[in-house]
């Protein structure tokens, strides 16, 4: 592989722009007989709290057209799992890490930023706005100036870069984008999921115990496109864009939007090797296209 696909993110250089979308490859152990967890750009751990979830009652997940609704609720093992178990698998593979951290309050994200200070991954990612955790999160992420407070308290404890991860379920995400830049955050990621609901007719009830999910796959990529070029042309800090990709085509949508960077999320599901497939497409179009550098299409669409 060459190193034509390599981007700066951060301040940190990754051979090429793909990882993986929190919550929807396990911590990598569950798709390393798929996957060459080396291949890939970096890998993005499910979200991990400062002591284990167990989750939304089920069911919680639902199929929809070109997608589906989750209502997981953040369930995880902790942080002491993570660490013990996770992160040494990953470095075992020689796979660059991307954490994700989740949390009921500000004290809980900055107890999890604390204890992976002296870990050896690559950057933090702060989920700020996963719509299905019925305490704090969702209001971190829906008022610029929480969203700013808590940008804030985990950037005086990080020892690693650290991306904000924006909600869609917003009136304006530039905004957003623009006071998590103003907290100090090193990138922004998004979307995170838009909250839907689903009604089963034949059990007149949800489909999902939670009444509503994140709703996410295809259908909601010209969303995500949407919400990636408003907020790359907002900050001047780089974007990791999700929302929908499916194949090297959705990725170069992204990436022509701005996107830096880009997460592969429900596909995973029913394609579990779209993360090297697309990788490999964008070598295969950097190839036709004779570019030196994948880095010279990013944010070519103005």
């Amino acid at each position: 592989m060459s190193d034509r696909l390599a981007v700066n993110f951060a301040g940190l250089t990754f051979d090429n722009p793909v990882t993986t979308a929190s919550g929807t490859f396990g911590s990598g152990l569950e798709y390393s007989e798929f996957v060459d967890l080396h291949r890939l750009g970096a890998v993005t751990t499910k979200g991990v709290a400062n002591v284990p979830w167990a989750g939304n009652p089920t069911p919680r997940i639902a199929e929809t057209h070109s997608g589906m609704l989750n209502a997981i609720g953040l369930q995880n093992p902790g942080i002491d799992v993570l660490i013990d178990r996770d992160l040494p698998y990953l470095r075992e593979r020689n796979a660059r890490i991307i954490v994700n951290v989740c949390g009921r309050s500000q004290e809980d994200y900055v107890e999890v930023v604390e204890r992976l200070a002296e870990e050896d991954i690559d950057m933090l990612e702060i989920n700020i706005s996963c719509p299905n955790v019925k305490a704090g999160g969702i209001a971190f992420g829906q008022k610029p100036e929480m969203a700013e407070a808590i940008t804030r308290a985990v950037k005086r404890v990080a020892k690693q870069p650290v991306i904000m991860k924006l909600s869609p379920n917003v009136t304006d995400i530039a905004e957003m984008a623009r006071a998590v830049e103003a907290g100090g955050a090193d990138g922004v990621s998004l979307i995170n999921t838009l909250t839907g609901m689903k009604i089963d007719v034949s059990r007149k009830t949800f489909a999902i115990a939670n009444q509503t999910g994140g709703m996410s796959g295809p259908c909601v990529k010209p969303v995500a496109v949407r919400m990636v070029y408003q907020v790359a042309n907002a900050v001047k800090i780089p974007v990791l864009g999700m929302g929908g990709i499916e194949n090297t085509e959705d990725a170069l949508e992204f990436l022509m939007a701005g996107a830096t960077m880009i997460a592969v999320g429900t596909a995973n599901f029913y394609n579990p090797r779209t993360t090297v497939e697309i990788v490999d497409g964008l070598e295969a179009y950097a190839e036709k296209e004779g570019l030196d550098s994948i880095c010279d299409i990013i944010g070519c669409v103005k």
